[in-house]
């Protein structure tokens, strides 16, 4: 009889921990981390057509308002000027180093009223580091001392990836040649 009254007590158990168990709702994601999941630092150099440096220049105006040329940045905070650059991305200042990757696309001066920018570029990777593209775009108000644009995705090893570049400009001689450092904290990496 007890040996009976033992098993119905143990099959009870084992039922009531199957039906909590299937009641009990599943865990729940803890609130993304804040923290990134990659942090880089680059550095990007441009160097602008002025007419004269065809051999070493990285970047040109494609367009330009009126009373504006294609070798010569507006005056007004050159509003209006649109200039495509395809620059060397170095880990360091030095515009000499080994290039790692491309910055390539284009920025837009859009206000008059202030010196400012629009950014649309990726960084395209070709070091045995990194492999495939970073994906920027947003506004560049130039004269902050940092400012942040959105990555919006990526290729190869940054398939899909998010976050947000701080940049600064490291250094500038003139209008023709400038180099920002970017820092690049991704917080989603796949």
């Amino acid at each position: 009889m007890r040996s009976k009254h033992q098993i119905s007590t143990l099959f009870l158990t084992i039922f009531l921990l199957l039906i909590l168990g299937c009641n009990a709702s599943p865990p729940r994601k803890s609130i993304r981390s804040r923290r990134p999941c990659k942090e880089m630092v680059f550095y990007f150099h441009d160097i602008i057509y002025n007419g004269k440096n065809s051999k070493n220049a990285t970047s040109a105006i494609v367009g330009a308002p009126a009373w504006g040329n294609h070798t010569i940045l507006a005056n007004q905070n050159h509003f209006g000027n649109v200039v495509v650059f395809d620059d060397p991305i170095t880990l360091d200042n030095n515009l000499h180093s080994p290039p790692v990757g491309r910055a390539q696309g284009f920025y837009i001066y859009d206000k008059k009223e202030i010196y400012t920018a629009w950014l649309g570029f990726s960084f395209v990777f070709n070091s045995t580091a990194h492999k495939g593209s970073i994906n920027f775009a947003g506004a560049d108000p130039l004269m902050n001392k940092t400012r942040d644009i959105s990555v919006i995705g990526g290729t190869g090893d940054f398939f899909m990836t998010r976050g947000v570049a701080t940049i600064m400009t490291d250094s500038f001689e003139g209008e023709v040649y400038f180099r920002l450092r970017v820092d690049i904290k991704l917080y989603e990496c796949w």
